[in-house]
């Protein structure tokens, strides 16, 4: 599925497209995965409902994924957009375009974490989730698993 941003950027959900050389360079930096291995990337993206957001010229500029059942659950992922292309709004259209796809409609819960991006996540409708004692995690992190970057 493919939809287009006012500026000409194209979302696609293609997973031919996405370049995981581009998101693996990213990741492999942020605050969420340093170190991350290109193998690891890959698999996570094959096992994953993507969204590229790519240039008129078919670079790929923006990412994000949803870990999901495609039924009842989806954890938003890895969104991001290479700093050369911000200022665009295309954080804004990346996550609209993975929240609106055919295959997240239904589902009764979507979640995700972030250290510095609440309020464009909140123009989505997320929320801070309350301090019920239902949720639960196991957190590991990547320089344990992946070693020091």
């Amino acid at each position: 599925m493919k939809w287009t941003h006012p500026e000409g950027f194209e979302a696609d959900d293609d997973a031919t497209r996405i370049d995981v050389d581009v998101v693996h360079g990213f990741l492999s930096t942020s605050y969420w995965a340093p170190g991350i291995p290109r193998e690891v990337v890959a698999r996570s993206i094959a096992g994953s409902l993507n969204v590229g957001v790519f240039t008129a010229d078919g670079e790929m500029v923006a990412f994000a994924r949803a870990v999901t059942d495609r039924a009842t659950f989806a954890w938003i992922a890895d969104v991001f957009v290479v700093p050369e292309q911000r200022g665009h709004g295309l954080g804004k259209f990346v996550v609209a375009t993975l929240l609106e796809h055919p295959e997240l409609q239904g589902v009764r819960r979507v979640m995700l974490g972030t250290e510095d991006a609440h309020e464009l996540y909140r123009r989505h409708g997320f929320t801070e989730l309350a301090a019920d004692g239902r949720m639960m995690g196991i957190r590991r992190d990547p320089a344990d698993i992946y070693g020091r970057p």
